[in-house]
C-alpha cells in the first residue's frame, strides 16, 4: 500500500507562483484543487488583415465583375469594404461589364459612379461616359474630352468613335469635318486590332476618302478584317449564328453578329425610351439614328448621316455600320426607288459622298462574290 509519501504526488514547477500552490502537512507542495479560469478573447481576424491584401482581393473581384452590381454589393457589406472598394486601384481595374450601366437605371448616383471610375483611370468608364455625355446628355465638350482621355491611352473603341466624329463633323457644322484626322484616328484603332476600324480604313483606301486612293491596300485591310472576325468566332468571343465557314462578310457572305459594346447598347435603349434623337436633342427636328441596330449613334445636326443611294430608306454614321447592316438585313430589303424625295435625295447623296456613292456597286460586287463562293 502506498503511503502519503511525497513521491506519490506531483510537484509544482519551480516557476509556479507561491500564491497558487498549497503546502501539505509534510511540507511538500501540491497542485491547487481549483484552477483559475482562462479568459476567452474574441479576436477579429478580418480586421487584422492589412489593407494591401484586401485591396488586392477587391481588385481581382473588380476585374472579373459581370455587372456593376457585383462591385456595388461589396460596398454594402461592411464599413471597411465601403471604404476600400471605392479606392482608385479597385475602380481603375473595373471590367467592361462592370461599367455596363443600363439606360433604365441611369441616375445621378450612376453618373457619379462612372465619373469616379473615369477619374481613377478606368479607360472603359471614360469611353462609356464620354459617349453618354456626347450623344445622350448633349454635353459635347465633356464627352469628347473623356473619349480623348481614353484614346490617348490607346483605347481602340475611343479611337474609332473619335474618327467617326471627325468624318461626320459631329457636334458642329459640315465645315467641321476633318477627313485626314478621321483617317489617322481610324488607322490607330486599326493598329490596335479594332475590326470596324480596319474595315473603315479599307473602304477609305479603296475610295480615296481622306487619303490617297490605294485599291490593293484597301482590299488587304478588308481581308484582314474578315480574318479577325473568323479568329473571334473560333475563340468563342462572338456568338455563332451561322456556320463559321460562311464568313468573308465584306464579300457577300454571312457573318455572326458581334457583341454590342455596353456604350452602344446604352444609347440604343436611351433613345428608344425617349422617342429618338429629336426628342432628346436640342430642339432639332428630322434627326435620324444610324440604321445599324447595334450602333445607337444619332445625328447631331440634320443630314449628318448619309443615305443609301439605291433605296434612300436607311442612314449610316460610317462605312463599318453600312457594311455590317448590309450583310445582316439590308441586303434583302434594298430595292431601287423612283428618285426619292424629288431631287432632294440626289443633293443629299452628293453631300454625303462617302457611303452612298459605293452602295449600289458594292451590292452588285457582293452578289457576284457570293455566287463565286
Amino acid at each position: 500500500m502506498h503511503t502519503r509519501s511525497g513521491l506519490c504526488y506531483p510537484r509544482p514547477s519551480p516557476a509556479a507562483s507561491p500564491h497558487t500552490v498549497k503546502r501539505g502537512f509534510d511540507g511538500y507542495c501540491s497542485e491547487p484543487r481549483k484552477r483559475a479560469r482562462s479568459v476567452e478573447q474574441n479576436i477579429d481576424f478580418f480586421n487584422g488583415l492589412p489593407d494591401d491584401l484586401v485591396l488586392l482581393i477587391l481588385s481581382k473581384l473588380s476585374a472579373s465583375a459581370g455587372s456593376p452590381s457585383d462591385l456595388i454589393s461589396v460596398l454594402l457589406t461592411c464599413r471597411r469594404f465601403n471604404q476600400l472598394a471605392i479606392h482608385r486601384i479597385v475602380l481603375s481595374k473595373l471590367s467592361v461589364k462592370g461599367t455596363a450601366v443600363r439606360a433604365k437605371n441611369w441616375t445621378e448616383s450612376t453618373h457619379r459612379f462612372l465619373k469616379s471610375c473615369a477619374e481613377a483611370g478606368n479607360l472603359e468608364a471614360s469611353y462609356s461616359l464620354g459617349m453618354i455625355c456626347f450623344y445622350c446628355l448633349q454635353n459635347r465638350g465633356l464627352g469628347a474630352s473623356l473619349m480623348a482621355k481614353a484614346a490617348m491611352a490607346s483605347h481602340p473603341e475611343a479611337l474609332h468613335s473619335l474618327s467617326i466624329i471627325q468624318f461626320n463633323g459631329s457636334g458642329g457644322s459640315k465645315n467641321d469635318k476633318d477627313l485626314r484626322a478621321g483617317v489617322a484616328l481610324c488607322a490607330r484603332a486599326a493598329y490596335h486590332g479594332h475590326i470596324d476600324a480596319i474595315r473603315e480604313l479599307g473602304h477609305c483606301l479603296q475610295d480615296g476618302y481622306g487619303v490617297r486612293q490605294n485599291v490593293a491596300e484597301g482590299r488587304r485591310f478588308l481581308v484582314q478584317a474578315n480574318a479577325r472576325e473568323l479568329a473571334a468566332v473560333r475563340k468563342g468571343r462572338v456568338p455563332v449564328k451561322f456556320s463559321p465557314c460562311s464568313l468573308l462578310s465584306d464579300f457577300g457572305c454571312n457573318v455572326p453578329t458581334p457583341e454590342v459594346h455596353p456604350a452602344n447598347r446604352f444609347m440604343v435603349e436611351w433613345f428608344a425610351e425617349r422617342g429618338g434623337p429629336a426628342a432628346a436633342g436640342e430642339g432639332g427636328e428630322g434627326l435620324r439614328m444610324c440604321s445599324h441596330v447595334g450602333c445607337g449613334r444619332p445625328e447631331t445636326r440634320r443630314h449628318e448621316f448619309r443615305r443609301c443611294s439605291v433605296c434612300g430608306a436607311v442612314n449610316y454614321c460610317s462605312r463599318a455600320c453600312q457594311a455590317m447592316h448590309w450583310k445582316m438585313a439590308h441586303k434583302g430589303e434594298c430595292s431601287p426607288m423612283d428618285r426619292w424625295l424629288d431631287g432632294e435625295g440626289a443633293l443629299e447623296v452628293e453631300q454625303g459622298g462617302l457611303i452612298v456613292a459605293g452602295q449600289a456597286p458594292a451590292a452588285a460586287e457582293n452578289d457576284n462574290m457570293e455566287e463565286n463562293l
